[in-house]
């Protein structure tokens, strides 16, 4: 099993399929509030559709394209991060992350992503990590901004959500950005 540290609470960890059912409960507990941002959340309608993503997830790490850690802190999936496209010919990734009610507001997210970045630039040697979000989606452009990454435009209405087309933020950064940014931290 893969398995990153983030602090002493919270690893990330690949997710494989025994961790399906799991993946599902948190998915439905928190159906409501990540339905206006994640089209996924209406096509996950039982613990089936969680093992079907993680297999191809799992393909997907195997290939190279894309990496989903599960976030475990205090012992319990609380989220999941990572990047769903990697672009190993232009050493770049879009990550992407969600987090439960009960473990939202205390910065683990930002510190999963945080590892997630450090992994992705020090360990398989990408330039540009980079992350999408509605305009409207306050809390995930917080975030990336709490990241340092820099808002570098808008797409207008290029993501579908239950309420209608919305535009997109695109944030990046790079590589010696974020070397640079580790250091001060």
């Amino acid at each position: 099993m893969f398995e990153k540290p983030v602090d002493d609470e919270t690893a990330l960890k690949l997710l494989e399929r025994h961790h399906g059912e799991d993946l599902f409960r948190l998915v439905d507990a928190n159906r409501k509030r990540l339905r206006p941002w994640m089209g996924w959340v209406e096509t996950t309608r039982e613990p089936a559709d969680s093992d079907a993503f993680i297999r191809d997830a799992l393909k997907g790490f195997a290939e190279g394209t894309c990496i989903h850690f599960g976030i475990w802190h205090r012992g319990k999936l609380a989220g999941v991060v990572g990047p769903h496209t990697i672009q190993a010919m232009n050493e770049s990734a879009e990550i992407g992350y969600w987090i439960g009610r009960e473990a939202e507001g205390h910065g683990i997210l930002t510190r999963s992503c945080i590892a997630v970045i450090d992994y992705l630039v020090d360990i398989r040697g990408l330039n540009r990590i980079e992350a999408r979000c509605a305009v409207s989606n306050h809390r995930s452009r917080r975030v990336m901004e709490r990241l340092g990454m820099q808002h570098e435009g808008t797409l207008c209405q290029s993501v579908k959500l239950p309420h209608g087309f919305e535009d997109t933020r695109v944030y990046a950064v790079l590589a010696a950005e974020w070397r640079e940014r580790r250091k001060r931290d």
